[in-house]
């Protein structure tokens, strides 16, 4: 066999420099600490670590838009790559938030009531405005109670007597131009405690339709005929069973699971319970 060319970069053995190579560098570790902002390689999805469950990161970017990724490598930190782990058992540092997106103040005993109140029309508005004000509501001390629909609204406004000091904030259902809940609104604005009771509302037809339809996995909300009772004909659409006020109840429970935090919501909604929080809690 005749001698390899001296000249041949390559040589004729092209496992001879194998064991020269370098050796992998091993990433740097970094615990998923809450919001620790990192940006993961593959989609360039940048944002703060907002939760982590088992071997699966959340991550939320500046306009509120949520991500789920393994942990381990395929990370970026200030523009290093890092391999992400969860955090271990020490205290996270990070600043935690509501489900509103509110920055949590630190855990303290619960605030004692303030005489204001928030109503809202049901018990499905009262659970939704719960899972993603909750937090808030409790640290402010503002209680929230459902009037089973606007009807006898003025009069519950005249028998609890508002002040400065004892405010109401009401959120309607349909306060569209011209329709029946308009109208109550502006003869509560009109009466004598009208200064002391905002009430604020939004375009839908019931609070069902305040989820966004992305949360729940379709394009758009299905149109309901009017002759079509808008519960039943929504579950009908959707295929789910409408026979009786449990099924219904059933199928709010389906859309309340999958609200995790205001970003599930219409911002229309968001801006009219923050409005009503503010209201209520205004300094006297």
């Amino acid at each position: 066999m005749p001698d390899s060319d001296p000249f041949d970069r390559y040589g004729s053995d092209v496992l001879a420099d194998y064991n020269r190579r370098a050796a992998p560098v091993a990433l740097p570790q970094v615990e998923a600490e809450f919001d620790l902002v990192v940006e993961e390689v593959a989609s360039d999805f940048c944002g703060s670590v907002v939760s982590v469950e088992g071997r699966v990161v959340e991550l939320e970017d500046r306009h509120g838009k949520r991500r789920m990724f393994p942990l381990g490598a395929g990370f970026l930190l200030e523009g290093r790559p890092v391999q992400l782990v969860a955090p271990s058992g020490k205290a996270a540092t990070g600043l935690r938030r509501t489900a509103s997106g509110s920055i949590a103040a630190p855990l303290e005993r619960a605030r004692v009531a303030r005489a204001s109140r928030i109503y809202v029309e049901g018990r499905h508005d009262a659970e939704l405005v719960e899972k993603v004000w909750g937090d808030d509501l409790r640290a402010e001390g503002v209680v929230v109670e459902y009037l089973e629909g606007v009807d006898d609204l003025d009069a519950i406004v005249r028998s609890f007597a508002p002040s400065r000091e004892r405010r109401i904030g009401v959120l309607v259902d349909h306060l569209v131009a011209g329709s029946k809940e308009s109208r109550i609104a502006e003869a509560v604005a009109r009466g004598p405690f009208g200064s002391h009771v905002l009430v604020v509302g939004h375009p839908f037809v019931d609070i069902w339709q305040a989820v966004t339809p992305k949360a729940l996995g379709i394009r758009a909300w299905p149109t309901v005929p009017r002759s079509i009772e808008w519960k039943h004909g929504i579950c009908e659409a959707f295929g789910w069973p409408h026979a009786d006020q449990a099924d219904i109840a059933r199928a709010w429970k389906r859309i309340l699971s999958r609200v995790s935090t205001y970003t599930d919501l219409e911002p229309v909604l968001l801006g009219r319970v923050e409005q009503l929080i503010d209201f209520v809690t205004e300094p006297q």
